[in-house]
């Protein structure tokens, strides 16, 4: 049986065995190899979202160029956040960004550059960014690495995504935002909501860089914020009539689909840790 033939759960226990020991090895290996493992994920899920946006008769995002300004923008963060060069290089996207306009203003066959203009945008904001953000959160404590904060969140995520799977699937009646996400239960999300605070419980026994509380903090935060990460990429895709951005990963459609969840909730999670960076309310 080809892995393509297998059930969706037996595919995602799969990717799972294959891909979750090669992520916690690079984010735990050194801040570097954490660089290339985000950067590589960031591009991957950027140019998802080209593809998505440019099957749509008309659309005629800046794939390439959109993509180069993401991948500045995480190279900028990093060093940046890691304090080998000034906050000042961040003045560098002005004009980088500015480089849009003028390369539409130069491109006669697109009939509606200003549409083309906002999702090339739209791709650097709704992706690129919160994976820059990601690498912000990695140095949220005096420009030092600190992997126990990316794996936390990792597993908070996975743990949230597991419990609203297999709650909703067992115990799903109730539709959650049925318009948007027919699949998508209450069941599930009080599901993945039970997962994650077992999760932040034992983060907080082993992770102690956060008080327990804050880990419970961050565990809400990326069920709810994740739970709508998740409707505005579902919301995403029905607007131009596909079901996964991609098949990249068997079992879980493409990077946009496993990482949506994220991309909503690292924003609300340095705004948290930046309001109360010492554990104390």
């Amino acid at each position: 049986m080809g892995l393509r033939e297998m059930s969706n759960l037996q595919q995602r226990v799969i990717a799972a065995i294959i891909a979750v020991p090669f992520l916690l090895f690079c984010v735990l290996f050194s801040d570097y190899t954490f660089l290339g493992l985000f950067l590589l994920i960031g591009v991957a899920a950027q140019l998802e979202f080209y593809k998505l946006v440019g099957s749509i008769s008309d659309n005629l995002p800046l794939t390439f160029y959109g993509t180069f300004c993401g991948v500045v923008l995480h190279l900028l963060t990093f060093f940046i956040e890691k304090g080998e060069i000034a906050y000042s290089n961040y003045y560098i996207l002005s004009p980088l960004l500015a480089l849009i306009f003028f390369i539409k203003l130069y491109n006669a066959k697109d009939e509606k550059p200003f549409k083309n203009i906002a999702y090339t945008f739209l791709g650097i904001i709704y992706v690129a960014l919160p994976f820059a953000l990601l690498t912000v959160l990695a140095f949220i404590k005096n420009e030092t690495y600190d992997p126990q904060i990316i794996l936390g969140c990792l597993f908070l995520l996975w743990a949230s995504d597991s419990g609203a799977y297999f709650a909703g699937t067992k115990f799903g009646k109730t539709k959650l935002f049925e318009r948007v996400s027919p699949k998508k239960s209450w069941e599930g999300s009080i599901g993945g909501l039970i997962a994650a605070m077992i999760v932040a419980y034992v983060l907080s026994m082993y992770y102690t860089n956060y008080a327990s509380w804050q880990w419970f903090g961050i565990g809400i935060i990326i069920v709810v914020a994740g739970t709508y990460g998740d409707l505005v990429e579902s919301l995403f895709k029905r607007s131009i009539k596909i079901k996964d951005s991609a098949d990249t990963i068997p079992g879980h459609g493409g990077f946009l689909d496993r990482f949506d969840g994220l991309l909503l909730s690292i924003p609300f999670i340095i705004t948290f840790l930046k309001l109360f960076p010492n554990g104390k309310l």
